[in-house]
């Protein structure tokens, strides 16, 4: 079955991708404390990439690898929450998930170290 909302076209379809966009950034702060977290760290870091002497590009780069951890936290939890609403028991199959989930958070965060090195160090 699809989404009644899937025929909206036009300026509805995107007031009603904001609205849900929106939603989902709530429920995510208000429920996920990794993404709390994740959030304070980009609060206090891209200012930081603002006001430090790098180049434009540099600038653009620590951001964008700040950002990214965000992106990839959001789509943790979504994996976690669909995982956790067919079943809360445990399943090898749904740990895979959870736990790719988790490995692509570490590497985000990773890419944040390796970024953040690069331009500050050249």
């Amino acid at each position: 079955m699809e989404s009644p909302f899937k025929g909206k076209t036009g300026l509805r379809r995107v007031l009603n991708a904001l609205v849900y966009s929106m939603d989902g950034l709530r429920a995510a702060y208000k429920n996920e404390d990794a993404f709390r977290q994740e959030v304070l760290l980009a609060v206090l870091m891209i200012p930081a990439a603002c006001l430090l002497p790098v180049s434009m590009l540099g600038r653009a780069l620590m951001v964008a690898s700040v950002l990214l951890v965000l992106i990839v936290e959001l789509l943790n939890s979504a994996i976690e929450a669909a995982v956790d609403r067919i079943s809360l028991d445990h399943h090898r199959l749904s740990k895979r998930a959870k736990d790719i989930g988790s490995a692509a958070v570490f590497i985000a965060l990773l890419n944040v170290v390796v970024v953040w090195s690069c331009v500050l160090i050249n």
